[in-house]
């Protein structure tokens, strides 16, 4: 039975048997059971394809005790589950669960129920004892971090803070934590096990530079398979510079990491994955492309300070043992320092800055970021039409040339008296120059234009987290205009709401820090995209003024 949907983000598709969606259109879905993450369904111009599951929330009919009316629930969760924590693009969210990812559908050697770790060492199921942070296997590689005491933590008789909470439980907001954070509303004394520190660079705030930086390399998709032959998939070799070790990963090891990452960072903006594919996922340009692009995702991993030190990317790095992968699986799912307890994380700088000043440099980023996201989408569609042209287009009117040349030449050589051979090898020659040159033009896409695709997308994924980002700003500043309107009323004291703008202040901090690190590595990563795109076309109409010179010498000695 057919039921309606909304699309919660836009999606391009790229295949024949998927169709686009754009944010917030309204969709009929013929059938919410997703098959490897995608859903059959109609976009509101009539076509029908398949569609990311977790781009989209199916709209369910609720009955109550005197009426009825629909409630907006995501694929696969009941309609009514106030635990459920909508998640970026790109993957479903499961909480603290592997995720059945595009090419396989269980966690099988790589998960284990029967051991749960905990964080303190206590024993944990069936009576297995928990490890401490400190491994004794040489894959697995801990940073041992100080443990630091929260020191404005409020006073243990605290109840709650009297400004009031958002109605709107589901907005990104609260889920992240951040209002529990402003608010105030975190246990007393709670244990900080690890430290980000936020720095005033020449740009204002920014993440204290990582003291061990390294970068990762992607190499040799391979096929596998497991259960006699019964279950396919793709092994990539990953290799950091720091250890020189490779390890073998897939698919869904990637995507549980990358669940982990948008789970605890809800202030840093985690570049999407990859996009799944329906059909033909082990095909060899498709196994390309994902390759260049989990290259482009690892690289911007691996530059930032902050998600590169993250345990959980360490153990997914490192770790080549099948018994520790699931001891640091179970222990990144069990990970106490997340909502609003990782804004504890935060070491901030004590300049003061004015959060009318803060409010106006986010503003004036809200404008860049939908500028650039506009202007990288279009790029992205001229982009993409550009290949189709050098695949299709260009390629045929070559050929039709080269062919018409090549009539020519036979015509020439009808009338055998006045015939020149000589001149009808050229012109014949011309000919398959001409069919050449298509050949060349459909050949080379891959080497300039499918590489600046694959940086967009990146950038595109990047762009398409912010707005809930700078929403959690928003947030934390209209709660400290409310508790200073209620302390100017005498409903709330000037202590308590100076401790919700000194909270606020580490919101902004660590906005103010993502927003730079975001326009350091932009200008890294376009400079980069701009010279090669034009190296290599430049290199391209060489080689085509090449095959034209030489065609053309022909005709000298006629």
């Amino acid at each position: 039975m057919s039921m309606k949907g909304k699309a919660l983000y836009t999606f391009q598709s790229e295949n024949k048997e998927e169709i686009s969606i754009q944010e917030n259109e309204e969709l009929v879905i013929f059938d919410d059971n997703s098959v490897d993450g995608w859903l059959q369904g109609e976009n509101s111009k009539g076509q029908r394809g398949l569609f990311p599951a977790s781009y989209v929330e199916i709209i369910r009919p609720r009955s109550n005790s005197n009426l009825t009316d629909c409630s907006i629930s995501p694929v696969g969760s009941p309609g009514n589950d106030s635990s459920y924590f909508p998640s970026a693009p790109n993957t479903p969210f499961h909480m603290q669960q592997g995720y059945y990812d595009d090419d396989d559908d269980d966690w099988d050697d790589w998960d284990d129920s029967s051991t749960v770790v905990d964080e303190d060492g206590r024993s944990g199921a069936n009576g297995h004892s928990h490890p401490s942070s400190h491994s004794n296997n040489p894959n697995v590689h801990y940073r041992a971090k100080p443990y630091m005491e929260r020191q404005d933590s409020l006073s243990s008789s605290r109840k709650g803070s009297m400004v009031g909470r958002n109605l709107n439980r589901f907005s990104s907001f609260v889920r992240s934590g951040v209002e529990a954070f402003v608010l105030g509303d975190v246990p007393m004394n709670a244990k900080i096990a690890e430290s980000y520190t936020i720095e005033m660079g020449p740009k204002g705030p920014q993440w204290k530079d990582s003291p061990t930086p390294f970068s990762c390399s992607i190499e040799d998709p391979t096929k596998q398979t497991k259960f006699k032959g019964i279950k396919t998939y793709i092994s990539y070799r990953v290799t950091p510079s720091h250890t020189g070790r490779p390890v073998y990963r897939r698919y869904k090891h990637f995507d549980w990491l990358y669940n982990r990452l948008l789970h605890k960072f809800t202030v840093i903006s985690v570049p999407h994955l990859p996009e799944k594919q329906a059909t033909g996922r082990f095909e060899e340009d498709f196994i390309e492309k994902r390759k260049r692009r989990l290259i482009l995702w690892m690289d911007h991993m691996t530059s930032h300070p902050v998600l590169s030190q993250y345990e959980g990317f360490e153990h997914f790095l490192m770790c080549a043992d099948d018994k520790q992968w699931k001891l640091g699986k179970r222990r990144a799912e069990k990970d106490e320092m997340m909502g609003a307890n990782f804004m504890l994380t935060f070491q901030i700088p004590n300049e003061h800055q004015d959060l009318q000043d803060v409010e106006e440099r986010v503003d004036s980023f809200k404008s860049f970021a939908k500028k650039m996201d506009d202007s990288v989408m279009q790029l992205t569609h001229v982009a993409s039409e550009l290949v189709r042209k050098h695949l299709g287009g260009f390629r045929k009117e070559f050929q039709r040339l080269g062919n018409a040349f090549q009539n020519v030449s036979q015509a020439f050589m009808l009338d055998p008296p006045h015939c020149s051979d000589a001149l009808n090898t050229a012109i014949s020659h011309t000919g398959r120059t001409y069919e050449n040159i298509g050949e060349m033009f459909a050949d080379q896409p891959k080497y300039d234009l499918f590489h600046m695709l694959d940086k967009l997308s990146l950038y595109q994924g990047l762009l398409a987290n912010f707005p809930d980002i700078i929403h959690l700003q928003k947030g934390a500043f209209a709660k400290v205009k409310e508790s200073q309107r209620m302390s100017d009323e005498g409903k709330m004291d000037q202590d308590e709401a100076d401790g919700v703008r000194k909270r606020c202040r580490t919101v902004g901090f660590a906005l103010q820090a993502e927003m730079n690190h975001f326009h350091k590595r932009r200008e890294v990563d376009f400079k980069e995209m701009m010279q090669a795109y034009l190296k290599q076309q430049i290199a391209f109409y060489q080689r085509v003024g090449q095959q034209l010179e030489r065609t053309l010498h022909m005709y000298d000695n006629l």
